[in-house]
């Protein structure tokens, strides 16, 4: 459980981007570096290594504090998140496209490395490759936000390079045993959990 409780922290706080993203325009960047990362991270030895350690996950962890004690930030976050995991079962069914977006990822690994992962060339790539596969999976992930900064290509792209990192954590939290039932019927193993990573 308690690496499980990594994959969903990784997701919510990836998440938590995407719709800041939307409503501002700006990401935090550090929040940003860790949810790019775990994208190229495709052969990490250990969940804690796909984020680059449990203390770049503080944000999603508390984010996950917060609703397992019924005070929830932001209400839209659950639903997105629910969203995102009906979405990956779509992804992972269908192997052509997974290795199309492993592929993909694996072209923009050298340039991530030369460039860093939140470089604007990066972040139009992982967007493009997001809109030519996962897009048109259903359902859908709807993302509201700010018109004026959902008008602009580069906002865009950057929500849905991050949104594709809100995947791979999807993908992680199956990997690791997770699924809706948890949510339900673990509750208080993944609270405890959660309190515990944050000491």
């Amino acid at each position: 459980m308690s690496d499980r409780v990594l994959a969903l922290a990784g997701l919510v706080q990836a998440l938590a981007q995407v719709r800041r993203i939307a409503d501002t325009g700006q990401a935090d960047a550090a929040v940003l570096g860790t949810a790019l990362d775990s994208v190229f991270q495709i052969d990490a030895a250990s969940p804690a290594q796909v984020y680059g350690g449990t203390g770049s996950l503080q944000p999603g962890l508390k984010l996950l504090r917060d609703y397992f004690e019924s005070q929830p930030r932001d209400e839209q976050l659950p639903r997105l998140a629910l969203a995102v995991m009906q979405l990956e079962r779509r992804f992972v069914g269908d192997s052509d496209m997974a290795a199309r977006v492993q592929a993909g990822i694996r072209a923009q690994a050298a340039s991530a490395e030369r460039q860093g992962n939140t470089h604007p060339e990066v972040l139009s790539a992982l967007g493009k490759l997001y809109a030519e596969t996962l897009s048109h999976l259903r359902p859908r992930v709807l993302v509201q936000g700010n018109p004026h900064y959902l008008a602009q290509a580069s906002v865009v792209a950057e929500v849905r390079a991050v949104l594709l990192a809100a995947v791979r954590s999807a993908v992680l939290w199956r990997q690791l045993g997770g699924g809706f039932w948890d949510f339900l019927l673990r509750r208080k193993e993944l609270a405890a959990a959660v309190r515990a990573h944050l000491g």
